[in-house]
């Protein structure tokens, strides 16, 4: 079941990456280095953070993971001041998923959240997101 919950996360960070229409946050596009720390309702133990990198630009401003699977959809998004919004919902994996995730830009660095549920199960999840930017991108 962890390992399931663990696929599901990666897929709703993955599939965040969209275009948003409208304003841009304050975010300087490059290089950056992003970390998830996930915890999960009911657990005492919690996964090991994961870090990674990704080129950020004004187009694409959704930190995602390179693992991208499943089928996974925005259906709501939206930047207010410096901070994105968006919800995800992913069809696979033995049910429906549902993902509603906030970060917030300051310039070189952001923080936030992806809050996500499951149909087939009462287990939620919460992924802390940070973020630094490193350079340019490459």
């Amino acid at each position: 079941m962890l390992q399931k919950l663990l696929a599901i996360s990666v897929i709703l960070l993955t599939a965040a990456s969209t275009s948003f229409a409208g304003s841009v946050p304050n975010m300087q596009e490059g290089n950056w280095e992003i970390t998830t720390r996930m915890e999960m309702q009911g657990m005492t133990t919690s996964m090991p953070p994961v870090t990674y990198t990704q080129c950020l630009t004004k187009k694409d401003f959704v930190p995602q993971s390179s693992q991208q699977q499943g089928e996974c959809q925005i259906t709501q998004n939206r930047v207010v001041g410096d901070t994105v919004i968006w919800v995800m919902k992913c069809h696979g994996h033995g049910g429906d998923a549902i993902a509603n995730g906030t970060i917030t830009y300051s310039g070189n660095r952001f923080e936030g959240t992806v809050e996500m549920s499951m149909d087939y199960s009462n287990m939620k999840m919460v992924n802390h997101i940070s973020g630094q930017r490193l350079g340019d991108c490459k």
